[in-house]
């Protein structure tokens, strides 16, 4: 076959029907990818439409080419390749969207951001995945059901049983030693219990630095930041003090 020939092969009648229904394939992947990533752009998330839209629409190309391998390269290697095994690449594609959705999870303190748009990257993912093997209505029910559960899931969790924290860091002064039942009391006295195990000491030049979280008794209960910041200003030995709502 001459240089010609092998050229003419990639426009060819089937080739070009191969790369316009893997082109649908990835619009349509694309679309879903958009809708999943609206809402982390509504909420201003670092990782947005463009960013689900190109996971979707990427891992979808990645996957559908496993089907096609008799129209690699013009088709001139038909039938001389060995069998194309897809699960290897969806193995591969899963492995590099946890090295993606590991790059959006922060940790500061007590808080962590970011677990909600790694995991619904990783869906993307899937989507493009069943996209890409010709699951089109399984792709499109994942897509509307992490669209909801993003949405609305949040307006559900407000009706159900829940307990807010606080993440507490207090910088004491020099030779000032607190008691844990002191401060364990007067959690409870603000309608609070500090959570046992996220009990942290550290010391510096004679002062100590408590951190911890402090989690509500119930909904209705936990006196609002605002209180809390006021009563610890004028806390005996405080020298210092942060607080933030400790979120996931």
């Amino acid at each position: 076959m001459n240089k010609t020939e092998l050229l003419a092969a990639y426009w060819s009648g089937p080739e070009i029907f191969t790369n316009a229904l893997i082109l649908l394939h990835l619009a349509g992947a694309l679309a879903l990818g958009l809708l999943v990533g609206y809402e982390r752009a509504y909420h201003g998330r670092a990782a947005g439409m463009r960013t689900y839209g190109l996971v979707c629409m990427a891992s979808t190309a990645l996957t559908i080419l496993a089907g096609y391998p008799d129209f690699w390269y013009g088709g001139g290697n038909a039938g001389l390749l060995a069998p194309v095994d897809p699960t290897r690449i969806i193995q591969g594609v899963v492995t590099g969207i946890g090295f993606l959705g590991a790059g959006v999870i922060m940790r500061e303190g007590f808080n962590i951001s970011g677990l909600t748009t790694a995991a619904s990257i990783w869906a993307s993912s899937a989507i493009g995945i069943l996209v890409g093997v010709g699951f089109y209505l399984a792709a499109m029910g994942l897509a509307f059901f992490s669209a909801m559960i993003m949405i609305y899931l949040n307006r559900l969790e407000s009706f159900l049983p829940a307990r807010h924290a606080v993440a507490v860091r207090m910088r004491f002064k020099p030779d000032f030693l607190p008691r844990e039942e002191g401060l364990r009391q007067a959690a409870l006295d603000r309608g609070y219990e500090i959570a046992g195990s996220s009990v942290t000491i550290s010391s510096d030049n004679g002062r100590q630095e408590w951190r911890f979280v402090a989690l509500a008794l119930s909904r209705k209960t936990g006196a609002p930041l605002h209180e809390l910041a006021e009563e610890l200003a004028a806390f005996e030995g405080v020298e210092a003090f942060q607080l933030s709502h400790a979120r996931n």
